[in-house]
């Protein structure tokens, strides 16, 4: 009597790419850990595994190499875990843009980059020591103010006619870049202590200050 034919199981696409994302989520973290309490050069794609519960290979195929590692962490974490969506494309920074009122528009600029901030400064100072030393980070470092850049002036045109008489998009940009950029908050958060509360206000305050025609008071300013 021959043998019932057994059902092929089907395939679960879906299952294993969530699989996967979860254990380059997993990578990811451990990365974070040992990058950020051992610094770059004495952290191991070796060790990274062993933290994470993978094989090494896992990592590799994942990820290439630790610099390649690296740039996905800042990635990860700069997008807030939403890997797929570029920083243009965020709702956040959307609605920056959108927002018709430029005092408006630096509120949500400060709010956002607090939290943002909160996020990514331990591992930008890995990203910043490395760049020193492997070329591939120098890279990413020089690529991280590049855009960076680009993001500010693009919050700042978006208000441009508010803008104070004696500044053009330009310099502008330049000034915004400078008060957000986060030497400043290692400067103040890091190094002062100040708390992240007090960060938001003075960097809100400043901006306004500099980059406004009505100063602190124009929050209510229209375009």
């Amino acid at each position: 009597m021959a043998e019932p034919v057994k059902a092929k199981r089907r395939y679960d696409s879906s299952r294993r790419r969530a699989q996967a994302e979860a254990t380059r989520v997993d990578i990811l973290d451990a990365a974070q850990r040992l990058f950020e309490a051992r610094g770059y050069a004495a952290t191991t794609v070796e060790a990274i595994a062993a933290e994470a519960g993978v094989a090494l290979k896992t990592v590799y195929v994942a990820f290439e190499t630790k610099s390649g590692l690296l740039r996905a962490l800042w990635n990860h974490l700069l997008r807030g875990r939403h890997d797929e969506i570029p920083m243009g494309e965020q709702d956040w920074y959307r609605e920056v843009l959108a927002e018709p009122d430029p005092g408006r528009t630096l509120e949500l600029t400060a709010r956002a980059s607090r939290a943002v901030k909160e996020r990514i400064c331990p591992t930008l100072d890995v990203i910043r020591s490395a760049a020193t030393t492997d070329a591939d980070i120098s890279a990413l470092w020089t690529r991280i103010q590049t855009d960076f850049h680009a993001n500010q002036r693009a919050i700042v045109a978006s208000f441009a006619k508010a803008l104070r008489a004696d500044l053009d998009v330009e310099r502008a940009a330049d000034i915004l870049w400078t008060l957000n950029h986060p030497n400043v908050w290692q400067l103040l958060v890091r190094e002062r202590g100040w708390t992240a509360e007090q960060w938001e206000r003075w960097f809100l305050d400043a901006a306004r200050e500099q980059l406004l025609k009505e100063g602190k008071n124009g929050r209510r300013q229209r375009r």
